[in-house]
Parts: C-alpha cells; sequence; structure tokens
C-alpha cells in the first residue's frame, strides 16, 4: 500500500497541489535493523533500501543528471554502506549517514567525469561536442516543466531545495548532510525558491525524478545479490 503526502511548499510556489508517493516506513526502528543485518540478518537491509531509495535518486539526479549513473551511484552507496555498518556509530541519524555516504559517491563521480571531459577536450581540441545529460534529459522532457526547472538551479541551491522541499529534511539535517552551516541551508534554499518562482510560471508537473517500482526493485535486486 501506498501512502500520498502533499508538499505544502509545492502548493504554494505554483498553486497546484502535488501529491508525492512514497512507500510507508518499516516498523522496526533502523537502529534495530542495522543490529540485526550486523547479526546475519542480511535481507533485512532490502527494507532500509526501499526506504532511502527515492531520496538517493533525487540526490543522484540533482548531481549526476543522468538516470543510469544515479542508479549505478546508489547501488555502490549501498554496497558502501553495508560494508561499513559496522562503523555506523549512531552519531547521527542513520538517513543522514546513509545519505553523506551516496552525497560522496555521487560528487567522486561528477569530478571523474568532468576530468574525462576536459582530458578528452585538451586532447581533441575545440572540435569536440558534448551532448551532457542536461540536455538530453531536456529533449526527452522526460518529467515536465519542473523537473527542468530543478536541473536548472545551480547545485548547491538544487541539492538544499531536493533535501529540504523533496525529501522533507529539517534545516539540521541538511546542514548535517551537505557540511555546511545551518544559516547557509536557509539562505540557500530562499535563492533556490525564488529562482524557481522565475522559472516555473506556473506549472508543476506530478513528480520530480519519480522512482518507480521497477527502478527500486531493480536496485534492491542488484545490491542483495552483491552482498549474498
Amino acid at each position: 500500500m501506498e501512502v500520498f503526502v502533499t508538499n505544502p511548499f509545492i502548493s504554494y510556489l505554483t498553486g497546484i497541489t502535488m501529491d508525492l508517493t512514497i512507500s510507508p516506513a518499516e516498523q522496526i526502528p533502523e537502529e534495530q535493523l542495522v543490529r540485526r543485518i550486523l547479526a546475519g540478518e542480511k535481507r533485512l537491509f532490502e527494507y532500509i533500501m526501499r526506504s532511502y531509495n527515492q531520496r538517493l535518486y533525487r540526490i543522484g539526479m540533482s548531481i549526476l543528471n543522468d538516470e543510469q549513473e544515479a542508479e549505478d551511484a546508489m547501488q555502490t552507496a549501498y554496497i558502501n554502506a553495508y560494508e561499513h555498518l559496522v562503523s555506523f556509530a549512531e552519531r547521527s541519524s542513520f538517513g543522514t549517514w546513509l545519505t553523506r555516504i551516496m552525497l560522496n559517491e555521487c560528487l567522486a563521480r561528477k569530478k571523474k567525469k568532468l576530468k574525462f571531459i576536459m582530458d578528452q577536450k585538451e586532447h581533441r581540441g575545440n572540435q569536440i561536442n558534448m551532448i551532457t545529460p542536461a540536455y538530453v534529459l531536456g529533449n526527452k522532457e522526460l518529467s515536465g516543466v519542473l523537473e527542468t526547472a530543478v536541473n536548472q538551479l545551480p547545485e548547491k541551491y538544487r541539492l538544499v531545495f531536493v533535501l529540504r522541499e523533496i525529501e522533507e529534511l529539517s534545516v539540521r539535517q541538511t546542514s548535517e548532510a551537505l557540511s555546511i552551516e545551518e544559516s547557509n541551508v536557509k539562505a540557500r534554499l530562499s535563492r533556490a525558491k525564488a529562482m524557481l518562482r522565475g522559472s516555473l510560471q506556473g506549472f508543476m508537473k506530478e513528480n520530480v525524478y519519480s522512482f518507480h517500482l521497477t527502478r527500486c526493485d531493480r536496485i534492491v535486486a542488484n545490491v542483495l545479490a552483491s552482498i549474498d
């Protein structure tokens, strides 16, 4: 069964009510899940993945702007998290810890990709014609006006917007995840909203970076196969 919630900011920004589909949370507390997984119940890791797939996918798209890259980064992040569960000290929430792992993975991939592009440009001169994932995404019109507008935000504003307004993390959680001051979180969110108001012009589609069940099942199956 799925639950639908309405993000009040989205309604305020566009005048359109948008339902975001989120899967019901597993009733077992995350800390208990971690302890049981460490004790040998590997399959319980599936509950964690299904709880965080949507958040991690949105983070991946916010940074990488490429569906396959985002999914690959998710799988790597989950495997890294599983392999380092024993080091999770519970000093922050599990969600914050996992978010940092995904952010680090995505930023590392982006850095590597940019280096590759620069090396290719240096090698081929100005003749290379790179078509970016964002360009392809925009031309396919995969998710409509909202997704395009979010993609156009500078990365530092886009990340804060996705974490605060789409994933509904608190200011403190966002600050911890991005390693910036809470005042910077508030300032960047305010700036992101202002830029979106200017570009959206009152139009909104149903979802941002929607992570469908088929994607969810594929990520879960791949990661479970790896850790088995």
